[in-house]
Order: structure tokens, then C-alpha cells, then sequence
């Protein structure tokens, strides 16, 4: 084990807007951290004023998507190694000494590390379908890589080997059902856009036939029935997403060919 003045520095950097109800338990399970950088997107409610009292380092921005306000949050941070959150997670008492102990011994072997995310859903622990266990590269060494992906769904990308991490990173998605809702709407505008800069195009068979893929693969095939009601309802959702993004891309190609052929 090294000491403190030898052992790496690890920096925890979230971004968020309007999260002053969330961001405060995320930032509170970062406190070991050796500094915490908060990339704010003009939030209108308190959300700078919280992480300043959780002794964040706050980084006002406009927000220019998912994957470079993350990777400009990285990069504002002091230390090579980060452990990157959303403002809707949380690192469980669990996944805090696993991080410790790899910190206290340089971060060895490894350029990140993955670890399980265990999403809540209305109010219970989602522990099947699609939703777990969701590993995630949140902790790296930012001089082997970084965010990359396509928004809204951005990840990391490393050069070298990843290991992974047993304790759970837990999330809390969504406030409500109705904020589900919004979430997809918005969500799946963002991919119809980026399908379509792609060149992709949506047949009526992405929308008849890809949304009960989608509810086979989570609700049977992931065993998302053992989450009762709710995994019925996410599995529904899951379709419902797919349905949508393709629907949205497919009007999009209709639109612009001036016509209005079903």
C-alpha cells in the first residue's frame, strides 16, 4: 500500500443541469475523491449552489451534447485518473473500497476498470432484462483514451486492458413514469438525428419488427418477467423506444421527399 502523498490522485467529474434534488447524494458518495469537478449546463434551479457545498470545483458551459461536455469535464480535471458520473448515480459502499483499495495499490496493471450498474426503477432495485448488469468504464486513466460514442448513448474507449469491479454503481434513472416518458421522446429525436446524418435509413419493417425484438430480448430472453409489473412495463418501453426512433427517422425520410406516401 502507498502512502498518501505517493498513491495517484483520482478526480470524480459529473455533469448535470437542473439536478439540485439528485446531485447531492451523487456527490456525497464521490467524497473520497482527491478533488470533484461539476460541468454545469446553465441550470436553472440550485444545482451549482449544492455542488459548491459538497466542495465541487463548478464549471459553468453551454451544452454542446453528451460525449464532448463529458469529455471536457475529463479534461478539466486535475488528476489523470477520473471516476465519471451522471448526476443520477451513485458509488455504493461497496464499489467505494474496491476504488480505494486499487488506489492505495497506483491503479495496477489496468488503464479502467467496469463495474456493474444496478439501476432502481419506481421505486425497486432492477436486477434483469437489459438493465443489469450494464457494466460501465467509469474509472480510467484519461491519458489511454476517453469518451467517445454517438449521443445520446456515449461510453469509453481505452487503449489497453480493462478490468472490472464487483461492487455496484446504482442509478436512479428516471423521478417518475412521466419522466420516462419525456426521457424517450427526447432520447429518440437525438438518434433519429444521428441515424440520419449517418446516411441510415427506416423501412416500415424497423417499425413493425424490431420493437417485439426488442421486447422478446428483454422481457423473455433477459428474464425481465422476474421484475414483476415493472419489467413488463420496461420491457414495453424498451419497444416503445425503438418503435419510436425508427417512426421518427422514417417520417423524417417521407417529409423530405415532399411526398405523402404511407
Amino acid at each position: 500500500m502507498r502512502d498518501a502523498a505517493s498513491r495517484p490522485g483520482l478526480s470524480g467529474v459529473v455533469v448535470a443541469m437542473n439536478e439540485e434534488d439528485r446531485i447531492g447524494e451523487c456527490l456525497a458518495s464521490l467524497e473520497f475523491c482527491d478533488e470533484i469537478v461539476v460541468v454545469d449546463s446553465h441550470s436553472s434551479d440550485a444545482t451549482r449552489e449544492v455542488a459548491a457545498r459538497h466542495g465541487a470545483r463548478v464549471i459553468e458551459r453551454d451544452w454542446p451534447g453528451f460525449v464532448k461536455q463529458k469529455a471536457f469535464a475529463v479534461e478539466a480535471a486535475e488528476h489523470a485518473w477520473v471516476l465519471a458520473l451522471d448526476a443520477d448515480e451513485r458509488v455504493s459502499p461497496a464499489l467505494r473500497a474496491e476504488i480505494e483499495a486499487l488506489r492505495d495499490r497506483g491503479f495496477p496493471d489496468k488503464c479502467g476498470w467496469r463495474m456493474p450498474r444496478l439501476s432502481s426503477y419506481l421505486g425497486r432495485a432492477i436486477r434483469h432484462g437489459t438493465w443489469y448488469p450494464d457494466l460501465q468504464l467509469r474509472l480510467f486513466d484519461r491519458r489511454r483514451g476517453g469518451w467517445t460514442g454517438s449521443d445520446p448513448h456515449d461510453r469509453v474507449e481505452l487503449e489497453g486492458p480493462v478490468g472490472r469491479l464487483r461492487g455496484d454503481l446504482l442509478h436512479h434513472p428516471y423521478r417518475s413514469l412521466e419522466d420516462h416518458l419525456a426521457t424517450i421522446d427526447r432520447y429518440t429525436t437525438i438518434m433519429a438525428d444521428q441515424l440520419e446524418k449517418r446516411g441510415r435509413r427506416a423501412r416500415l419493417l424497423d417499425i413493425v419488427l424490431r420493437p417485439p425484438a426488442r421486447f422478446l430480448a428483454f422481457y423473455v430472453i433477459r428474464r425481465g418477467f422476474l421484475d414483476g409489473w415493472r419489467g413488463l412495463l420496461m420491457a414495453y418501453l424498451a419497444a416503445h423506444y425503438v418503435r419510436l426512433k425508427y417512426a421518427k427517422l422514417y417520417v423524417r425520410q417521407r417529409l423530405s421527399k415532399g411526398s405523402d406516401q404511407r
